[in-house]
């Protein structure tokens, strides 16, 4: 495919995208408190829940440091872009998981860390 047609990238490729422009909003924001947190994307998330996660496939996950780890968050594709009804959503959907995921690891709420935090819903 010529790299000038748009199915020139997968759409893992695209969601990549849509992970890193919300990761790079926040960063403006909250860099000093985000520096040195990971941000992966899996296509699924494990079968074995975590304990505090009830009912539902989950959309995103934080891992607080540990043990010499940094702090890491993971948003899985698959499930959001099931939930998402064209492009614009997923992006919204995607915004939102990362905005609670930080939210999450920062200890605040997830208005308090993006003020946009669902308006698209």
């Amino acid at each position: 495919m010529p790299s000038t047609l748009p199915a020139y990238r997968t759409r893992a490729e695209l969601f990549d995208d849509l992970v890193l422009d919300a990761v790079e909003e926040l960063e403006r924001t909250w860099a000093r408190q985000l520096d040195g947190t990971e941000f992966a994307v899996e296509d699924v998330p494990p079968s074995n829940p975590a304990p505090w996660e009830r009912g539902g496939v989950p959309l995103g996950r934080c891992f607080p440091s540990d043990a010499g780890l940094p702090a890491r968050i993971v948003v899985y594709r698959r499930p959001l872009e099931a939930r998402a009804e064209d492009r614009a959503d997923l992006a919204e959907l995607v915004h939102d998981v990362v905005v609670e995921q930080v939210a999450h690891l920062l200890g605040r709420s997830p208005e308090d860390v993006d003020p946009r935090y669902g308006e698209g819903r």
